[in-house]
């Protein structure tokens, strides 16, 4: 298999280059390196563009002939949507048009496209399956609704086989150590806590202990990035499958929840020492709780996170922390 991940160059993307690679998939990034890292893809074959620039995607598409496409390259920070939407609707929004165009033009006619919990907004329900209600309550969370939206209007009307895979927290590193989650600024939990473990921060800042949970602090579900890859591949492969609709839409997570100060104390046992922290004022746009219901996933697509221990997310991340290179 030919396959172009689109933001190659970033956290999840890089792993999923590695896994690619891995599984012997003849593999290509295209990248715009404005949050991604040289770095994470020396040595590979790299397509510099930006997706709001149709003729580079189009470039890449005619010069590797990708039999697939995997996007990663989506702007993720939910407090910078709430104050600058119109970064968010370009990048997820425009963006990811200008794919499915591209792809319209030059092929292929198979996409994986990496989603988020966010479009659930408050949940309703104490674990959320694909069913649960979209209603977003922050622009990130909306603008990847929308590029949803339009993947799967354009599998029924143009001929395109797409998986949509909404995941929940990415943690975790290569167990090689060589690549990691390296974001400027970082607002994700858990490299935060680690920078701060490994002498690089004086604090981490704790959003809120009044949510309804049961320590007060927000709950997430933390998936590794190495099971996140492994759902990519198995998706790459269900779109080969006839028996299977065009629009394929899954959740990945572990199904079981931590609080951030759950998460704090699990690094201190992870790095053998105190952490700072000092409590902050909750986020716009943050729920309190989010956690996954993966049975579609588990069931049709055979996945089984082998990674579900919260220590050994923290303990892979923490190797990474330790021995940095970008």
């Amino acid at each position: 298999m030919k396959a172009l991940v689109i933001g190659g160059a970033g956290y999840i993307g890089s792993h999923m280059v590695r896994a690619l690679l891995r599984a012997d998939h003849d593999t290509a990034v295209f990248d715009n390196f404005s949050t991604g890292h040289r770095e994470a893809v020396e040595g590979l074959k790299v397509y510099e563009g930006d997706l709001l620039v149709p003729g580079d995607i189009d470039r890449a598409l005619q010069a590797f002939e990708p039999d697939i496409v995997l996007h990663f390259a989506a702007r993720s920070l939910v407090a910078e949507s709430m104050v600058d939407p119109s970064a968010y609707y370009a990048n997820n929004v425009c963006g990811v048009f200008n794919l499915l165009e591209a792809l319209r033009r030059n092929g292929p006619a198979r996409l994986v496209f990496s989603s988020t919990a966010a479009v659930y907004g408050i949940p309703v329900k104490r674990r959320i399956e694909e069913d649960h209600p979209t209603q977003p309550i922050n622009t990130y969370g909306w603008s990847k609704l929308f590029a949803e939206r339009m993947i799967e209007d354009y599998c029924r009307s143009h001929g395109l086989r797409g998986v949509v895979l909404r995941y929940f927290n990415a943690a975790g590193a290569d167990a090689s150590g060589e690549i990691g989650e390296a974001h400027e600024p970082e607002s994700h939990l858990l490299p935060n806590v680690l920078r701060v473990a490994a002498g690089k921060s004086p604090k981490v800042l704790l959003f809120g202990n009044q949510h309804e949970t049961r320590d007060g602090y927000g709950v997430r579900d933390f998936i590794h990035v190495t099971d996140l890859c492994d759902a990519h591949l198995l998706a790459a492969q269900a779109l080969e499958r006839q028996d299977l609709p065009a629009f394929q839409l899954y959740n990945l997570g572990n199904g079981q929840g931590f609080s951030v100060l759950e998460v704090l104390r699990a690094a201190e046992a992870v790095v053998g020492h105190n952490i700072a922290s000092e409590l902050a004022p909750a986020r716009a746009g943050d729920p309190p709780v989010l956690v996954a219901g993966a049975t579609r996933a588990r069931t049709v697509l055979g996945w089984n996170p082998q990674f579900a221990d919260l220590n050994r997310i923290i303990a892979s991340a923490w190797r990474w922390h330790q021995n940095q290179r970008y």
